[in-house]
Order: structure tokens, then sequence, then C-alpha cells
């Protein structure tokens, strides 16, 4: 439980992120942005598989690159399934995408590193 808690909220910090520094992307309040990291990391876990799988094709077409529109449709939905927390279109659902793995990783990395020193 613990696990999903800290989850969520690195997925919510990278979307606050995310929604400060990406034209298009907004949310409401905090409660917003966790209520986005939620559907985000149940989108993740259910959606995106089946879209990763059926974009095969063009994920070796695109040499992987096409997995970064994957997660943008990701963001997109989110979008269309929280009221408070919009996506303006394709290009802000990108860049959002790209802001929020990288801030997850980066977030990730630093609490992985901080349990191995601990």
């Amino acid at each position: 439980m613990a696990g999903f808690v800290i989850r969520t909220l690195v997925t919510a910090g990278a979307l606050w992120v995310a929604v400060a520094i990406v034209p298009g992307l907004a949310a409401r309040d905090m409660g917003a942005l966790l209520i986005a990291a939620i559907v985000l990391g149940l989108v993740n876990a259910i959606v995106r598989p089946v879209a990763v799988i059926l974009s095969i094709p063009l994920t070796i077409l695109t040499l992987g690159l096409f997995l970064l529109v994957v997660n943008a449709g990701m963001l997109a939905l989110v979008a269309a399934l929280v009221p408070s927390f919009t996506v303006a279109g394709f290009w802000s659902a990108l860049f959002g995408a790209i802001v929020v793995s990288i801030v997850s990783g980066l977030i990730n990395g630093a609490l992985a590193e901080g349990s191995l020193r601990g």
C-alpha cells in the first residue's frame, strides 16, 4: 500500500511540474493532480499495454519513437476522464508526457538511490 501511495505522489508531482512548464496543460488544484495521477496509474496499467502491443509495427518502424505518441495518448485519455485536468492538444500531450516521464524517472531514481544508502 505504501508503494502505491509513493508512486501516486511521485506521479502527481511530475504532473504538477508538467502543468507548470508545458503550455496547454492545466489542473484546477492539487486534488485534481492527485486524481489525475491515480487515473494515469490505472490507464498505464490497463490501457497502455494494449496500445503498445497494437502499435508494435509503428514502434519498430519509428525505432521506438511512436511510444512517445502512445504516452501522449494516455495523458490525453486521462484528461478526458478527469474533468478538472485538461490537455489542449496533441503537442501539449506529447510534451507533457515527456516531462512526466523525465520527472518521474528522476524522482524514482533519487528515491531508489536513497533507499540503497539507507
